[in-house]
């Protein structure tokens, strides 16, 4: 009987997690639909964004291109919980940071070396069809920079 109990409690448990996955708007591909967008000269522009489960965690890898049209890749694995966590092969910062607002949008937060360098708002449309991302970011600088970034749903 006990066995049985374990079993279903397990079975009940990765049914939730696999629900609470497939449910969040964000998951699946995104490609970058330019013409819809608005960046700055030399802006870094994402072409390709995925969302996908990673055990308990979310693995968010983004390929794009830099100011000089050189190609870009980083990943990034965590929560949805505010948590910094690292990422990888973004030169502009080593850790991120994704938090729920809403049913359909997070608030992220990049950071290099413990410094805010980006904040923004990612939301998804009601008909799940499309992603915008408005993002400010630090250029070398030190002066603020602002994005649109709308995605289609693959």
């Amino acid at each position: 009987m006990k066995t049985r109990t374990i079993l279903l409690t397990l079975a009940l448990c990765l049914v939730g997690m696999s629900m609470a996955f497939a449910e969040d708007a964000n998951m699946g591909t995104w490609k970058l639909n330019e013409a819809k967008s608005k960046f700055t000269a030399g802006a870094t522009k994402n072409s390709t964004v995925v969302y996908e489960a990673a055990g308990d965690d979310v693995k968010v890898t983004v390929d794009g291109t830099d100011k000089d049209g050189k190609a870009l890749h980083s990943e990034w694995t965590g929560k949805f919980d505010g948590k910094d966590y690292p990422v990888t092969g973004d030169p502009n910062m080593n850790a991120r940071s994704y938090k729920r607002i809403g049913a359909s949008t997070l608030q992220l937060t990049g950071r290099k070396d413990g410094k805010v360098v980006s904040t923004g708002r990612i939301s998804v449309s009601a008909d799940g069809k499309t992603r915008t991302v408005k993002l400010t970011t630090t250029n070398s600088a030190g002066k603020k920079v602002k994005s649109t970034a709308v995605y289609d749903k693959q």
